[in-house]
């Protein structure tokens, strides 16, 4: 997935991101704006989990927005 993309269309992409991660708040969101690293930090320290198992988590919801394209 194009993270590039993903900033540029920040708006559709958040409310699949808050349906995922709904204990992130909507200032989380707007703070994160499309950047993965920021989402990586926020799903850390909202649900407690590692820096790996968050990026875990974005992996696989890559994968599932991109199973959705096609």
């Amino acid at each position: 997935m194009n993270w590039d993309i993903v900033k540029g269309n920040w708006k559709q992409f958040k409310g699949k991101v808050k349906a995922r991660w709904g204990k992130l708040t909507d200032d989380e969101l707007e703070t994160v704006a499309g950047k993965r690293e920021e989402l990586a930090g926020h799903i850390q320290e909202r649900y407690g989990v590692t820096k790996d198992e968050a990026e875990q988590q974005i992996k696989e919801f890559e994968k599932k927005l991109d199973r959705e394209k096609h």
